[in-house]
C-alpha cells in the first residue's frame, strides 16, 4: 500500500502535468502550504554549504543531486511552540518520513542558545536526515535564526582556500534587518538577542576578514601557501577542512555538523576540540569521536526508537545517567511484572470462592485496571549493534612485509617524502600510524600495498600475502544507484546462490529492505559497512585501514574494534579516533620529518604532546600579534 508521502508526491505531478497542458499554475499541496517542499531557495542554500554557487567536478556535483533528492524524499511535520523573536528554538509533535519510513515520531525538537548538543544514534537512525531537515527549514525554524551545515566537502572551484573562506559571509544584510526589528522590542530576551547580535556585527569587521580566515585555517593545519591554492587543487580530505573554516568563520546562531572530524588528522582534531568548546552560540554535532563529545558538548540528544531524548552533560555522563535508568526501569517493570503475576493468580484461584475471598480478588482486579490504566512500566530494550566480521587467513611465515632502505617522492621535482626507512610487518603487527597531513601515513599504506613504488630501495611481500586495504573514500566510490546485493554480487560473480549474499551482506548490518534498496538511499554509516563486507571476503592476511570510523556510530566502532581484536592477522591503521586505536594497536608509529619513529607511550599521551604544541604555537602567535599589531593579511 502506497504511503502517505508517496500519495502525496504523485498527487502534486498530477498537479503540474495538468496545469502544463491547461496554462493554470497548480494549486499549492497541502505540503506546499507548510512549508515543506524543497524550493528553489533551499536548493541553493544547499549549493551555497557545499561550495557549489561556483563552477565544480560532476562528483561533488552528482552527490549534491543525490542530496536535493533524498530532500524531495522527505516530509516533515511540527509545530513551533517557542517565542516568534527568541533565540533558542522549540517545535513539538515533529515527525520526519524518508521515502515513507518514520525516522522521528511525534517528537519534540530543542535547542536552547549558548548549548552544544551532541545528536547520537545507530548508523541509519535518521542523525543526518534531522540536520537536513532544520538547515532546509522543512521544520518550522524562524526565519532570523541564521544556520551554516558542514556535511561533506568544499568543492572543487577555482577560488583559493582563503577566498573561499571570507567569501563565505552571506549572512551581515539578514542580521542588520533583525537588529532594526529587534530595537524596537523592549523585553529582556529581544534585548540580550540584540546585544549578541551587535557583537557579531562586530566580529565581522571587514578589515580583519582575511586575518581572522587565516587564523582558522592555520589551526586546520594549511601553511600560507597552501591558503592560496585553488580549491581544485586539494584533496577531498583538505577540501572538508575548508568546509569546516567556512563554518567556523561564519559563526551562525545554529551550527549545524555532520561528523566535522573526516579526514582530519589528530592535530586538526585536537585543536578542533579546542575551538568547539569555546563555540557561544547553539551547536549541534554529529560526531563518532567520544573525546569530542565529551570536550565539546554540554548535552546530548539520543534519537532511539523514532524518539529524541534528551540528556544533561557530555557523553561519559549519557553512558552513565542511560545506564541508571535503564537498571531503574528494569527494576520497575520486575516489580510490576510480579505484582500482575501474582494478582492474576489470586484472582484466578478465589475469585469465585466465599464472599471474604471474592471481595479481596475484586479489589486486587480494581488495583490491576488502575495499574494498566495509569501505564506499564515498558521493558528495557538495548540497541542493537551487528557485529563485524573477517575471517581467519592463512598462516604465512614470516617476514610477510620487509620494508628495506625504502626512500619514496612523487616526482623528481617533489620533496622527499621518506628516506631510508628499514623494517618489517608479520601476522602479529598491530600497529597505529599518526603524524601531521602531508608527512605521508597514506603514502607508507600505497608503499605497502604496490599502488606506488619505492624511489629507491625494496619492498618484499610474501608471495602469498593478501592485503586488504580500506581507505577513507571507499565508500564515496561504491555505485550509488545500485543495491548493496546487486554491487556484491557483481564484484564476487563466483557467489552465485543469491541468499548466500544475503547472508554475507547480512553480517555487517544491512537487512531487508536496506540490502535491496539503491545505495543511495542509505546513510553514510550504512554504505561503510557495504565496503567493509567487500573488504572481509578478499580474505586478507593483513589489514591496512585508512580512517576506517568515518561515518560509523559509536556501537559501530566498538564492533569494529572487536572485529579487528579477533582478527588473527596484521594491521596497520591510520584513524584520528584516539579509543579506537587505544582499543586495537600495541604501538604507535609517528610519520614525520621523512621518517617513521616509535613513540615511547601510548595514544593518550601523544595527545598531550599535541596539545601542549597547539597551545604553545597560540601563545606565539598572540605575542606576535601584540608586536605587530592587527595587520592584514599579506600574500607572499
Amino acid at each position: 500500500m502506497p504511503s502517505d508521502a508517496k500519495k502525496q508526491l504523485d498527487k502534486a505531478k498530477k498537479a503540474a502535468a495538468k496545469a502544463s497542458k491547461g496554462g493554470k499554475k497548480p494549486a499549492p499541496s497541502k505540503k506546499e502550504e507548510n512549508g515543506v517542499e524543497l524550493a528553489e531557495d533551499a536548493i541553493d542554500k544547499l549549493k551555497l554549504t557545499n561550495g557549489l554557487d561556483v563552477e565544480t567536478d560532476n562528483t561533488t556535483a552528482i552527490l549534491n543531486d543525490v542530496e536535493i533528492e533524498n530532500a524531495k524524499a522527505r516530509t516533515c511535520t511540527g509545530v513551533l511552540t517557542s517565542r516568534a523573536q527568541s533565540g533558542s528554538i522549540k517545535v513539538e509533535q515533529m515527525t520526519i518520513t524518508f521515502h515513507g519510513r518514520e525516522l522521528v515520531t511525534d517528537s519534540t525538537l530543542e535547542v536552547n542558545m549558548g548549548r552544544r548538543y551532541g545528536l547520537i544514534g545507530l548508523n541509519g537512525c535518521g542523525k543526518s536526515s534531522l540536520l537536513h531537515a532544520i538547515y532546509l527549514r522543512e521544520l518550522p525554524i524562524p526565519e532570523h535564526v541564521d544556520m551554516f551545515l558542514l556535511s561533506r566537502e568544499m568543492a572543487a572551484s577555482e577560488v583559493s582556500a582563503l577566498k573561499a573562506v571570507y567569501d563565505v559571509d552571506k549572512e551581515r544584510i539578514a542580521l542588520e534587518k533583525w537588529a532594526e526589528e529587534l530595537a524596537t522590542c523592549e523585553d529582556d530576551e529581544s534585548q540580550q538577542t540584540l546585544m549578541d547580535i551587535y557583537d557579531r556585527l562586530d566580529e565581522m569587521d571587514a578589515d580583519k576578514a582575511e586575518v581572522k580566515a587565516a587564523e582558522i585555517l592555520h589551526g586546520l593545519g594549511f601553511t600560507r601557501q597552501m591558503m592560496l591554492k585553488k580549491c581544485k587543487d586539494f584533496s577531498g580530505g583538505w577540501r572538508m577542512r575548508i568546509a569546516l573554516a567556512r563554518a567556523l568563520y561564519l559563526k551562525p546562531s545554529l551550527l549545524l555538523l555532520d561528523e566535522p572530524t573526516n579526514h582530519l588528522d589528530l592535530d586538526a582534531c585536537v585543536w578542533l576540540e579546542g575551538e568547539l568548546s569555546r563555540y557561544k552560540r547553539s551547536l549541534i554535532i554529529i560526531s563518532h569521536s567520544q573525546d569530542l563529545l565529551n570536550n565539546v558538548c554540554t548535552n546530548i540528544v539520543h534519537l532511539f526508537q523514532n524518539k529524541l531524548q534528551y540528556y544533561s552533560g557530555n557523553y561519559d555522563t549519557f553512558i552513565r545517567t542511560r545506564l541508571e535508568l535503564m537498571e531503574d526501569q528494569a527494576k520497575r517493570y520486575k516489580w510490576e511484572q510480579a505484582q500482575i503475576k501474582h494478582m492474576k493468580e489470586y484472582i484466578a484461584r478465589f475469585g469465585h470462592g466465599s464472599a471474604k475471598l471474592a471481595r479481596q480478588a475484586q479489589s486486587k482486579e480494581k488495583t490491576m485496571a488502575k495499574m494498566v490504566a495509569g501505564g506499564l512500566t515498558e521493558k528495557v530494550v538495548a540497541e542493537q549493534t551487528k557485529p563485524f566480521y573477517f575471517f581467519e587467513p592463512d598462516n604465512i611465515p614470516p617476514p610477510v612485509i620487509m620494508v628495506q632502505h625504502v626512500s619514496f617522492r612523487y616526482n623528481a621535482n617533489s620533496q622527499w617524502i621518506y628516506k631510508d626507512l628499514d623494517f618489517g610487518i608479520d601476522l602479529d603487527t598491530r600497529v597505529a600510524l599518526v603524524g601531521p597531513n602531508g608527512a605521508g601515513k597514506t603514502t607508507l599504506l600505497k608503499l605497502l600495498c604496490n599502488e606506488v613504488e619505492p624511489t629507491d630501495g625494496m619492498v618484499r611481500r610474501h608471495a602469498h600475502c593478501k592485503l586488504g586495504r580500506y581507505h577513507q573514500h571507499l565508500a564515496e566510490l561504491l555505485p550509488l544507484d545500485l543495491s548493496a546485493l546487486e554491487y556484491m554480487q557483481r564484484e564476487y560473480p563466483d557467489v552465485k546462490d543469491r541468499e548466500q549474499m544475503r547472508k554475507i551482506v547480512g553480517r555487517y548490518g544491512l537487512t531487508g529492505r536496506e540490502q535491496t534498496c539503491p545505495m543511495k538511499q542509505l546513510s553514510d554509516g550504512q554504505r561503510c559497512r557495504v565496503s567493509f563486507a567487500w573488504l572481509a571476503w578478499q580474505n586478507p592476511h593483513l589489514l591496512l585501514l585508512d580512517e576506517p570510523t568515518n561515518h560509523l556510530d559509536l556501537e559501530s566502532i566498538d564492533a569494529l574494534a572487536d572485529a579487528i581484536n579477533n582478527f588473527a592477522g596484521g594491521v596497520i591503521l591510520v584513524s584520528h579516533d584516539f579509543r579506537l586505536v587505544q582499543q586495537v594497536t600495541e604501538e604507535i608509529w609517528v610519520c614525520d620529518n621523512q621518517a617513521v619513529t616509535r613513540w615511547e607511550g601510548d595514544i593518550f599521551s601523544y595527545k598531550e604532546h599535541l596539545r601542549s604544541k597547539i597551545e604553545k604555537a597560540q601563545k606565539l602567535r598572540l605575542k606576535q600579534q601584540a608586536v605587530n599589531g592587527n595587520g592584514r593579511f599579506v600574500e607572499r
